[in-house]
């Protein structure tokens, strides 16, 4: 026997909060969904290295809080690192300055930074909604959501039901994720069935019974999800949940506000001043 042994991949493990306690489990979930949003507005309208980051500390900082594990992360499968290195190889192509010289030939590494940039800002996105995901209670999300959105109730926008339906989807989504593992693995441990044709033919097959089995399954789910939420009084209970911001919620938003600030200083004025000297 070989004496290497096969690491167990950590799965991807969202909407379901760390165990624990800290600054950053009890703030108010309303106050974590305006950080993402503003912080996703910057990085739209400034996507440059030093809002990254700035925004990657704050990711950093507020993980370092809230006591996230390092076994929190997923392991990263070795397809993704290929697909890594092949878009940067690919965008390499593209060139740009600056520019290399090796001896006689000139490569431009602008395509090349540019990927990275892009690939950076999508990882530091990633865990911004991943420590949300780590920190909050899906039942919280529903309520903030509400109470974010009571000014849009005088222009008659059915914002209870749409918080409603936000917080039905966060149940059923891990949920029914569990459901279709239980599936696949139970259909891997079924005997292959003879069906004439070729490969194409028998792999439509399963998938068409895959997808009938998942139907049903997502079905019964949905008829006992609105059994319970009959039983407990129906949806309004889901975004009737008392919560609101408190004072470290009040500090994380001037953090953010400075961040925010700064980075807008950075990549608007300066190269202003430089421009005019």
């Amino acid at each position: 026997m070989s004496p290497r042994t096969n690491r167990q991949r950590r799965p991807v493990v969202l909407l379901r909060p760390v165990p624990g306690t800290s600054v950053i489990h009890d703030m108010w979930a309303g106050t974590k969904l305006l950080v993402v949003a503003g912080v996703g507005v910057l990085l739209t309208f400034y996507p440059g290295w030093i809002p990254i980051g700035l925004v990657a500390l704050l990711v950093l900082g507020t993980a370092w809080l809230a006591h996230i594990p390092r076994g929190a992360l997923p392991s990263i499968p070795t397809f993704l690192w290929f697909l890594i290195v092949l878009g940067g190889v690919t965008a390499t192509f593209a060139g740009g300055s600056p520019e290399v010289t090796v001896g006689s030939v000139t490569v431009g590494l602008g395509g090349l930074l540019n990927f990275l940039r892009l690939t950076v800002l999508s990882i530091v996105l990633l865990g911004l909604g991943a420590l949300v995901s780590w920190t909050t209670n899906v039942a919280e999300i529903a309520p903030a959501v509400a109470k974010l959105g009571r000014p849009l109730k005088a222009l008659r926008v059915p914002i209870d039901d749409w918080a409603v339906a936000i917080a039905l989807a966060l149940r059923a989504f891990p949920m029914l994720i569990d459901e279709f593992r239980v599936l696949f693995a139970a259909r891997k441990l079924r005997p292959r069935e003879q069906i004439e044709g070729g490969r194409a033919h028998r792999w439509g097959a399963e998938v068409v019974d895959l997808l009938a089995a998942a139907i049903t399954v997502a079905l019964r789910r949905a008829d006992e999800m609105g059994d319970a939420i009959t039983a407990r009084g129906g949806t309004g209970q889901i975004s009737a949940l008392p919560a609101g911001p408190k004072l470290r919620d009040t500090v994380a938003m001037a953090v953010v506000l400075v961040l925010c600030l700064l980075s807008v200083y950075v990549e608007v004025l300066t190269p202003l001043a430089t421009s005019k000297t």
